[in-house]
């Protein structure tokens, strides 16, 4: 059972926007799942289908050194993972002499593609 993973780390998107996208590609067959991300008109969906790229890029890797042939248009994304990565705070200025705090929030990624 050929497995594949890949991540992305500090990609500058809060992960509640990430999990919007990752949603709905969990459980898809890659071919089905660039075809989601490719026609998604959020932010957060091109920084996954790079990364998804790079996931079916580190499977035909894997495959070539067994020397294996796999289709990776039938690998199903088993496992993506959208957790908080580190938060920047800058601040902005407030009434009365106050600075309020922003927090720009970061996002780390983790997928893994598997057959079924």
């Amino acid at each position: 059972m050929p497995t594949a993973t890949a991540t992305l780390r500090n990609l500058q998107i809060s992960p509640r926007k990430v999990r919007l996208v990752a949603d709905l590609i969990r459980g898809q067959r890659v071919a089905q799942a660039r075809d989601i991300l490719h026609f998604t008109v959020k932010d957060a969906a091109l920084p996954l289908r790079k990364l998804l790229d790079s996931v079916v890029a580190n499977a035909e890797n894997a495959a070539a050194e067994r020397n294996d042939r796999i289709d990776t248009d039938e690998l199903v994304v088993s496992t993506i993972m959208v957790n908080e990565g580190r938060t920047l705070r800058r601040f902005i200025p407030a009434p009365r002499g106050r600075a309020m705090r922003i927090r720009k929030r970061s996002s780390q990624v983790h997928i893994i593609i598997s057959d079924k």
